[in-house]
């Protein structure tokens, strides 16, 4: 189970620096120069690396830890924006990212 606990963080992290990747990708002025961007390409690439560790992850977790624990990944996309692309955080997105800490808290829980 360990193992599949730290694929899964793996698979999240990966998944950000892929959403990372794209949006640094993005600054293409049509649709096909953003897809066809060094950083886009690598971006996709990490999604579908995030994917297969997801899916090692669902060997032993059941999907509704798991699922909901892929969320996390908003609260860290949000954050980084912030912190490396200058996008606001203000009380209500503040108060969003708590939501969601706190919801995947319960979800994983132990009864």
């Amino acid at each position: 189970m360990t193992l599949s606990i730290a694929a899964l963080a793996i698979g999240i992290l990966i998944g950000v620096a892929g959403q990372m990747l794209l949006k640094a990708g993005a600054s293409g002025e049509t649709l096909l120069k953003q897809f066809l961007s060094p950083q886009s390409i690598l971006g996709l690439g990490l999604y579908f690396a995030a994917a297969l560790c997801y899916m090692y992850a669902l060997r032993k977790i059941p999907v509704s830890v798991a699922f909901p624990s892929v969320s996390l990944s908003y609260v860290l996309v949000a954050l980084l924006a912030h912190w490396m692309l200058g996008e606001s955080m203000g009380p209500q997105k503040l108060a969003g990212i708590a939501l969601i800490v706190g919801g995947v808290f319960l979800v994983t829980r132990q009864a």
